[in-house]
C-alpha cells in the first residue's frame, strides 16, 4: 500500500520542487489555492507541498475520467483524498461548484486548476468560470495564486514516465472578489496573480 509520508517524499523526489510563500504563509484557515495546470502530477505536487495540518484539511479537485482509471491512480487519489469532478456528464442541477462547498463545508480548502485542462506549453491559459462562481458563493474563503514551473518538462504530456529535473512552486498573497466584480474581470486580475509570480 503507497502511504501519505511515501507519495510525499516520490513527489518530491521526481519534481526536485523548491516551495517559496511570497506575502503569505501557511495556514489552516479555509483557502482556496488556484494554480496554473501543466501535467498530472500538480494535483499531487501542490498538496505535497503543504504543511501536514494544513495538508490534512486540503482537498485537490481532479478530474474523475483520469484518476478512477486503473487500480493505482484510484488508490492515490483516497491517499490524497482528491475530490473527483466529472468533466463530460454536468448537471445543472448538481454543478461542480455547489459540490466543491458541499464537500468542504466550514473546514476543509481546495486546490483546483481553473484553466480546466492542462495548457500546451508553458503558457496559461484563460481561466474558467468556476473559481469566479466558487468566490460568489463564499466570498470569505481566501484564493492563494500558486506558480507550477518546470512540471511540463517533468512529466511532457503523453508521456508516462518522469523526466528527472527541477522544478519550484510559489505560493503567493491571498485575493478576494472584490462587491459587484464583474466575471471577466476576476477571472483576468486571478490568473494575472499566478502569472506574476513566476519571476518572484
Amino acid at each position: 500500500m503507497i502511504t501519505e509520508t511515501l507519495l510525499i517524499w516520490t513527489a518530491r523526489f521526481i519534481s526536485g520542487v523548491s516551495v517559496r510563500w511570497v506575502d503569505s504563509q501557511p495556514d489552516t484557515c479555509q483557502r482556496v489555492y488556484f494554480a496554473n495546470h501543466t501535467s498530472h502530477l500538480d494535483v499531487v505536487l501542490v498538496w505535497s507541498a503543504l504543511p501536514t495540518d494544513v495538508r490534512r484539511l486540503t482537498r485537490p479537485i481532479a478530474a474523475k475520467d483520469y484518476w478512477e482509471r486503473g487500480f493505482v491512480r484510484r488508490h492515490l487519489h483516497q491517499v490524497f483524498n482528491a475530490m473527483l469532478i466529472d468533466r463530460k456528464e454536468i448537471k445543472v442541477h448538481q454543478s461542480p461548484v455547489d459540490l466543491m462547498l458541499r464537500e468542504i463545508g466550514d473546514t476543509h480548502s481546495l486546490i483546483l486548476f481553473p484553466e480546466g485542462g492542462r495548457s500546451p506549453g508553458e503558457g496559461i491559459g484563460e481561466f474558467k468560470s468556476g473559481l469566479y462562481y466558487l468566490s460568489k458563493k463564499r466570498p470569505d474563503l481566501e484564493l492563494i495564486p500558486v506558480h507550477i514551473n518546470n512540471m511540463n518538462r517533468i512529466l511532457p504530456r503523453g508521456e508516462f514516465l518522469p523526466v528527472p529535473l527541477l522544478s519550484s512552486l510559489t505560493f503567493g498573497p491571498p485575493i478576494w472578489l472584490e462587491a459587484g466584480e464583474p466575471k471577466n474581470e476576476f477571472l483576468a486580475r486571478a490568473r494575472a496573480a499566478v502569472v506574476g509570480l513566476k519571476d518572484k
